[in-house]
């Protein structure tokens, strides 16, 4: 059996965009008391020592421009602080930086980069990312929807350009559209991508004609857990399989549970455990077991515990 890697550095607690903001430091209290506390932790192979993501390796997602004028809001952010000046930078109405939001942010890219070295290079069979802030939203030449900078379709880029992998598939089941990563791997045949999202709903995006290389299954509110697994059973699953990809990376946003009140799905953990373990089998058979897991979304702080842990026995077989 393979090992599991748990990624998680004290950086990605630093970052925080207000008081009572869902996407907050507490997301990730909830998951490593609950690793604690299931005994799942024991499980894992625990890396604390994640790189920063270099200005080339956000350039495999982002533009140059996106990533300077980030850098930029960051360091005066750092400069204004001792003089009392803004905590926070506005870049939409959903999401800010602090002076921190930079080193998280390269720091979490850092992780999905270090990741997929160590997956591929065989130290890992797959691992998981409890990295903040998210990424999926990010696309390449802007942030958006709480996120800066596009971790997973970094982590694919990573594994296409420097390990020279040639299919690689992305699996989202978060909430809402990953529109980052598709705006980034659109027609790029050496990636596949398939999501399932709540549909109307933010982004408001993944139904106008689609790339090719992009399987968005739109979905209404309320839609309950088994209608997912028929979907992901029918369409998912048929479609990995054709394409047969070397490496799997996960989009894990959790915030389909029913639970959670950024969205109106009717996932439950168990739901998770389910898909978590779809993904596996396609791995175990086309990719040598090969996955990259980057925590995206989850805002009830229970249920998001709840999924982790699902999420994660899958992936280390416990």
């Amino acid at each position: 059996m393979g090992k599991t890697g748990y990624f998680i550095h004290r950086d990605f607690w630093k970052h925080e965009m207000g008081q009572g903001h869902p996407e907050c430091p507490g997301r990730l209290d909830a998951i490593e008391d609950r690793l604690l506390s299931s005994g799942v932790g024991d499980a894992l192979e625990r890396q604390e020592d994640i790189p920063l993501a270099t200005m080339e390796q956000l350039r495999l997602a982002h533009t140059a421009g996106h990533v300077e004028h980030l850098q930029a809001l960051g360091q005066r952010l750092v400069a204004d602080a001792p003089a009392g000046g803004p905590d926070h930078a506005q870049i939409d109405p959903d999401t800010s930086m602090n002076s921190f939001t930079m080193l998280a942010a390269r720091r979490a890219a850092g992780a999905a980069v270090a990741a997929t070295d160590a997956v591929i290079g065989g130290q890992l069979e797959n691992a998981f990312c409890a990295v903040r802030p998210p990424g999926h939203h990010a696309c390449h030449d802007k942030a958006m929807g709480f996120c800066f900078f596009n971790n997973v379709a970094i982590g694919v880029r990573h594994a296409l350009e420097v390990h020279g992998l040639s299919r690689v598939a992305v699996v989202d089941f978060d909430v809402h559209h990953g529109n980052g990563t598709e705006d980034i791997l659109a027609n790029d045949p050496r990636v596949l991508m398939v999501g399932i999202f709540q549909h109307p709903f933010y982004p408001f995006s993944g139904t106008e004609q689609p790339a090719s290389n992009m399987m968005n299954v739109p979905v209404p509110a309320y839609t309950r857990g088994m209608e997912i697994r028929e979907i992901v059973e029918m369409m998912w699953v048929p479609r990995l399989e054709d394409f047969k990809p070397q490496m799997i990376f996960v989009s894990a946003g959790f915030d389909a549970h029913r639970e959670d009140d950024l969205g109106q799905l009717g996932m439950t953990a168990n739901d998770y455990y389910w898909i978590t373990s779809r993904i596996r089998d396609v791995a175990r058979r086309f990719a040598d077991g090969r996955i990259v897991s980057m925590l995206e979304g989850g805002y009830n702080l229970d249920a998001l515990a709840d999924s982790v842990e699902q999420h994660l026995r899958v992936l280390a077989d416990v």
